[in-house]
């Protein structure tokens, strides 16, 4: 099993600095133990003008055997003779694979304290791997490393050159070259698509496979054309785990289209108390001031009186639902679902046929998921109600035709130079017939005993309107996408700052219906 790394320079950076890189020096031949036999690194050439690095891995097939049965092609119980006779110790693998991953540690994370400028810098590099099985042929290893920015060469392998009638085996010569990758992308390429090429693996594939596919994978898996076919053969196919993968992968895909950190698009929510008391939580998933009672004390409780007073996340769910009834939608969107308070709330009205979720926190989708029970939920029931992660401030091609959208306490979370996004993807891409808009009104928040002056009821709002600047923005809104704009009080409106949430509904006008028909 054989692979070499080359790369070109000058008497100014010379090639030999890819011994820095890899962390081995080009002077010396030497010898690294792996679980089924021997790695050995050494350097065919080594001056100015080019370097070349090789990885020969040398396999006990005996070792393979003992360590590895059952796993892998070859491996299994029936198949005694296969498991002598294969293919393991002479084409690339995921054996090669882990091999580099060992050997060149370092190098596959970037890290060279002696060269890090080198280190950070794209080199001219040629990778040559002599046989490379590809279950897919020359054009699905085209496929996996073009986009990355390789010039791919994938000659295949004739099963005998002396029979050329017999065709072609599913081996191919691979050369990759590159002037655009730094020395750790290539190493993270080769590292992840050898064993996807291979499409076995000659370990148990485990839940710590995700986070190893995810750290090879940064920067480039989650954009890659073929990002769903990585994962299925990366992780030998195990559902669970491939779903895992491509959920954290949208995430980091959302995350780098909004310049933003993950963390800050996946932190909608707290932790939640495992009661799932559905008036406990904010629709947002928050536990902020909205908890408390709608009598503005702050305190949840009714001082002084023996009725406990409605939670406002209750009286505001009553409204969204009340909405949606008297407009008579039967296919609803909720666009920010969190945790899924109102998800389940429409769940238990069978008027409601069918349900979509949607938020941009995979967290919030996996307690909304724990909520709903899903994965316990009938047949019948679980084909009203689906959660999809996505951002509102894209155009999403799931999200039209609906009856209704509802957008309870979202738009305060938005930045408010991407509003204008967000109201495209909404009014004039997915186009409800029906859009419930809630947000808190800032003017109201005097009334709460416990919020500071001058603060707003959660850390995350970007903003908190007052009723005048919330009727300004969806009368625009209306008046760009054909929509007439009703706004309804949400709690106890109080003569001098009006209700704690404000609410409008948006229905789309008969004109602009016929126009966009």
């Amino acid at each position: 099993m054989f692979l070499t790394i080359s790369t070109n320079g000058t008497a100014a950076r010379p090639a030999t600095d890819l011994g820095y890189l890899l962390h081995k020096h080009p002077g010396k031949a030497q010898a690294f133990s792996t679980s089924y036999g021997t790695a050995h690194v050494f350097y065919p050439e080594a001056d100015a003008e080019r370097c070349t690095a090789a990885l020969l891995l040398e396999i006990d097939p005996v070792a393979l055997v003992r360590r590895g049965r059952g796993k892998g092609r070859g491996g299994a119980p029936d198949a005694a003779l296969a498991q002598y006779v294969n293919d393991r110790p002479y084409a690339a693998s995921s054996l090669l694979a882990v091999a580099l991953g060992n050997v060149f540690s370092s190098a596959l994370r970037g890290v060279c304290a002696a060269r890090p400028e080198r280190a950070a810098a794209p080199l001219a590099l040629r990778v040559e791997v002599p046989a490379l099985p590809a279950r897919g042929g020359p054009d699905l290893v085209r496929r996996l490393f073009a986009p990355l920015g390789w010039s791919v060469t994938a000659d295949p392998v004739p099963l005998d050159t002396a029979f050329p009638e017999w065709g072609d085996s599913r081996y191919v010569r691979l050369l990759l070259e590159s002037e655009r990758l730094t020395l750790a992308e290539a190493l993270r390429h080769l590292y992840v698509l050898l064993p996807v090429l291979d499409d076995a693996k000659h370990y148990w594939v485990s839940a710590d496979e995700v986070d190893k596919l995810l750290r090879a994978g940064e920067g480039w898996l989650a954009g890659h054309p073929e990002q769903q076919l990585i994962t299925n053969r990366y992780l030998s196919r195990r559902w669970s785990l491939t779903r895992q993968a491509r959920e954290r992968l949208e995430l980091v895909r959302l995350a780098e289209a909004d310049d933003s950190e993950v963390e800050d698009i996946d932190n909608a929510v707290t932790d939640e108390p495992e009661s799932g008391d559905i008036d406990v939580a904010d629709e947002s998933g928050t536990e902020g001031i909205d908890n408390a009672a709608a009598d503005g004390t702050g305190t949840g409780t009714g001082a002084g009186t023996e009725e406990k007073p409605t939670p406002l996340a209750v009286l505001r769910r009553e409204a969204v639902l009340a909405v949606l009834d008297a407009c008579g939608a039967a296919r609803v969107l909720d666009l920010g679902c969190g945790q899924g308070q109102l998800v389940q709330a429409l769940l238990k009205d069978a008027r409601f046929t069918e349900i979509v979720g949607v938020d941009v926190s995979q967290r919030a989708l996996t307690i909304a998921s724990r909520r709903l029970k899903l994965d316990r939920m009938g047949e019948r029931q679980a084909a009203r109600v689906k959660l999809v992660q996505g951002s509102l401030v894209y155009t999403d091609q799931r999200l039209r035709g609906y009856d209704a959208a509802v957008l309870s306490e979202v738009v305060e979370h938005v930045d408010p130079p991407r509003l204008p996004a967000l109201e495209y993807a909404v009014f004039g891409h997915a186009r409800p017939r029906t859009v419930v808009v809630t947000t808190p009104n800032a003017e109201y928040n005097v009334r709460w005993e416990s919020l500071p002056a001058g603060h707003v009821r959660h850390g995350d709002h970007r903003f908190e309107w007052t009723r005048e600047e919330f009727r300004t923005w969806a009368a625009a809104v209306a008046e760009r996408y054909g929509y007439e704009a009703e706004f309804t009080p949400v709690g106890p409106d109080d003569p001098e700052v009006g209700p704690p949430t404000q609410m409008a509904t948006f229905t789309i006008t008969t004109e602009r219906e016929a126009k966009a028909a």
